[in-house]
């Protein structure tokens, strides 16, 4: 059973279960030889958790208070440093790496508050792909029919199959064009992208500084937004209750829903319907000034210019050890003029203005977070095919980093059917009002009350 932050603090304060008792749990569950949990996770530190988790308890039991959410357990996206071990990206490449010196600014926080780290999550190599497969550490299979070996989305896709099958009670990760919201939205998790600046990048490898930003998969949007105001240094704080009624919501239209499966299109049509009953006004936006992204990325863009110039010395020495499937993918940068670099940076602050004018009127924008559901492993051996459904399921989730906004993706598919994701985006610096907002449209979907309390 999946546990929310708030469910596993509030039972670790009343004395209703330990934190070893959570933290084996979960490392049952990541250590399954029948689960997914040798792909879920690059590494598993079993023993410095139970430590850990066992200080915590000690600690408790001789009436100090440790905080809040001390002993909860929790994944990392392997990009990120953790004091003492290597950073390998889902890499070989960096497989002789030494061990960090010290954590990246974010784990240092989750530390802070203690939260007990059970491991490296599983991800895309160097996180350059949505699809979520790792040719180097096995791919981790979707949660939905794990049978028929579905992609989990990418690039943190151990960390959204870690949350789905209840090894971590929530996951950290990165998100530079879905690579939150695309696992979550496959996997049936909640995936949180704040606006880039939000949360500092210190200790976390890089794919692109421009769109890079540092997010929360977990069971909820009260998990996401726990852990995103402990990662950008803010008290936690819930949401703000509000109500769905006199919501203004506007559709980011043809650009998000061309090509949408058949079972994408019932679950946003059934959550529009539940939108619109429950008094949100919903307004078609004119955005046709999206059509011009796929020709400004065109030669790779900002992630292709940057992921290369990060890169050439490791490509110079070691492209051999690259995933030949991402290797290819440096080439756009690689082909890049200073010229093409500038142009794609003008572009984009116009883009941002004229979308910033013609949203105004609008509360929060929807679309769904991927057009299709998870295809099976075996569908993407072909590299034209590979590169296809990446560039579809990124199509909708990048174009928020693109726009420096925030996002997050929901579960909106009904209990058994495929999942699908249903994307709410705000603007720069808009994060916690987006997260009260999608509170809000969590409850409506899971057939709640959202009227404040």
């Amino acid at each position: 059973m999946r546990r929310t932050l708030a469910g596993a603090a509030q039972a670790l304060a009343a004395g209703e279960i330990t934190s070893r008792e959570l933290v084996e749990a979960c490392l049952e569950r990541a250590m399954d030889p029948a689960g997914e949990g040798a792909r879920a996770f690059t590494r598993i530190d079993a023993q410095q958790a139970r430590a850990t988790a066992d200080a915590i308890d000690r600690m408790r039991k001789a009436g100090t208070q440790p905080g809040r959410f001390a002993g909860v357990p929790i994944a990392v996206k392997d990009l990120f440093d953790v004091a003492g071990q290597p950073t390998t990206a889902g890499s070989r490449v960096l497989a002789d790496r030494p061990p960090a010196e010290c954590d990246a600014a974010a784990i240092a926080r989750l530390r802070a508050c203690g939260f007990v780290i059970v491991g490296r999550n599983n991800m895309t190599e160097f996180a350059y792909s949505g699809l979520g497969m790792n040719h180097h550490f096995g791919t981790p299979a979707n949660p939905w029919r794990r049978d028929e070996r579905r992609i989990p989305g990418g690039s943190s896709s151990g960390a959204a199959v870690a949350v789905a099958d209840a090894m971590a009670v929530a996951a950290l990760g990165t998100d530079t064009g879905g690579s939150c919201r695309i696992p979550a939205a496959l996997s049936g998790v909640t995936g949180f992208k704040p606006t880039a600046a939000r949360v500092p990048r210190d200790g976390v490898v890089p794919l692109s500084t421009s769109l890079d930003s540092v997010g929360p998969l977990a069971a909820s949007v009260s998990c996401c937004a726990i852990l995103d105001s402990i990662v950008a240094g803010e008290p936690i704080e819930k949401p703000a209750a509000l109500a769905v009624a006199g919501l203004r919501v506007g559709l980011v239209g043809r650009y998000a829903m061309n090509g949408i499966d058949d079972t994408v299109a019932a679950a946003w049509e059934r959550s529009l319907g539940r939108l619109s009953a429950a008094g949100a006004r919903i307004m078609e936006i004119g955005l046709d000034v999206l059509d011009e992204i796929p020709r400004i990325n065109a030669r790779g863009g900002l992630v292709g210019a940057e992921a290369y110039a990060w890169h050439r010395t490791l490509l110079e020495s070691k492209s051999h050890l690259y995933d030949p499937w991402v290797l290819q993918r440096f080439e756009a940068g690689r082909s890049q003029s200073a010229a093409d670099y500038i142009d794609t940076i003008e572009s984009r602050r116009r883009i941002q203005q004229a979308v910033r004018s013609r949203t105004a009127a609008v509360d929060v924008l929807l679309a769904p977070t991927v057009p299709i559901v998870a295809p099976r492993c075996a569908e993407l051996a072909d590299v034209e095919a590979a590169n296809r459904t990446n560039l579809f399921l990124l199509r909708n989730p990048a174009l928020v980093n693109f726009l420096d906004g925030c996002a997050i993706s929901l579960p909106c598919h009904l209990p058994g059917e495929a999942p699908v994701g249903l994307m709410l985006i705000a603007g720069t610096g808009e994060d916690r009002r987006l997260l009260a907002i999608a509170s809000a449209v969590e409850s409506l979907l899971a057939g709640r009350s959202s009227r404040p309390q």
